[in-house]
């Protein structure tokens, strides 16, 4: 039976992590939760697994992890705060289950000198899937990666035709339910931007070396190709426990976690080339991990007030990348440290906020 501490327990990624486990209690315990603000739903938790540790807000839950024993830790957390929660799981020595992308993003090499081999599992469905292919070959024999991404709400639309696009219409994602930044981060696909620089850091992948394509069904979660031509691709119908299960127990599957492909229907799946006009997020998003150090940080931290701004209605839709684009540029990186990331993320929110000010 494998010991559970989950960050983030009232999140999506916490609540679904807790439905697999109810429904396999031979397999895990939870031993530690931690939550943001939403005190009333992690206290019910806690007395429905029969859990003692409870924390609230990062700080504590980084003293969380270092205070109990467990085999994984579910790092659910949202945005870059998880960094401080990733590390500590690291210098435990615990498996951390990732589902916080942000903290590897910003924390680059302090996150993957931290990490022994093998220790860090993807929880991120198109980075499970990736994980699960690459079992298909060696590291020498893989020629490229490549995300899948829905498109989001916007697929097919022009630059020109955004302008005006408002914030229920950014948070209306075609397959996915997610908290207002992800969901917003997926419109613009700043996210997948994201997605591809945690790609680089977790599998060791050149930038160069990793691809996009647009699937709308979200069926085919991303692929793995080879030196002699194959393809491997993880389908499934688009559901989290199956990754979530996968972060809790890697490598082994848990029979019953999620419903496969119906293959007696007939069904159609697409793929189409990303519109880097429309949605420039990603080729900024491959600058900055190819410039490394602490840009990583200024992107995600500039990104998250303009999405803030623009759902406060201080800003456009087209703004947040033209924010995003400026305060990157605008960055000097020096040497990286925790101290460093820190310090750039201030600097970025203010430089963001200025530029949100000003329009």
């Amino acid at each position: 039976m494998r010991k559970v501490i989950i960050l983030g327990s009232t999140g999506s990624i916490g609540v679904q992590a807790l439905d697999v486990i109810a429904a396999n209690p031979h397999l895990f315990e939870v031993v530690g939760l931690s939550a943001g603000t939403n005190r009333e739903l992690i206290d019910q938790q806690a007395a429905a697994f029969g859990v003692e540790h409870v924390a609230m807000g990062a700080d504590e839950s980084s003293a969380l992890v270092r205070s109990v024993s467990a085999d994984v830790v579910l790092n659910g957390i949202t945005g870059s705060v998880g960094l401080g929660p990733t590390l500590a799981t690291l210098e435990s020595g615990m498996t951390l289950a990732l589902a916080n992308k942000e903290s590897l993003i910003v924390g680059g090499e302090l996150v993957t000198n931290a990490a022994a081999p093998g220790q860090i599992v993807p929880v991120d469905s198109e980075h499970s899937a990736i994980a699960q292919a690459l079992r298909s070959g060696t590291a020498d024999e893989v020629r490229r990666l490549v995300l899948t991404a829905s498109g989001g709400p916007f697929r097919g639309r022009t630059r020109e035709s955004l302008a005006n696009v408002t914030p229920r219409e950014a948070l209306a994602h075609p397959t996915w339910d997610m908290g207002l930044v992800v969901t917003t981060n997926s419109s613009t696909l700043v996210n997948k931007g994201l997605e591809i620089i945690e790609a680089h850091l977790l599998f060791d992948v050149p930038y160069e070396k990793i691809d996009v394509t647009v699937h709308p069904q979200s069926i085919v979660h991303s692929m793995v190709e080879f030196v002699d031509g194959s393809t491997i691709a993880q389908a499934s119908p688009p559901d989290m426990r199956l990754p979530i299960s996968l972060g809790l127990d890697w490598p082994h599957r848990i029979p019953g976690v999620g419903a496969p492909l119906d293959w007696t229907t007939a069904s159609t799946w697409t793929f189409e080339p990303l519109d880097t006009v429309a949605f420039p997020a990603v080729d900024l998003a491959k600058r900055v991990g190819i410039a490394g150090k602490t840009f990583p940080a200024v992107f995600n931290a500039a990104n998250e007030q303009a999405v803030l701004a623009f759902h406060a209605g201080r800003i456009g839709y087209l703004d947040i990348l033209d924010i995003v684009e400026r305060v990157v540029e605008a960055h000097e990186a020096g040497e990286m440290s925790l101290e460093a990331v820190l310090a750039a993320e201030l600097t970025a929110r203010a430089a963001a906020d200025a530029l949100i000010a000003s329009r």
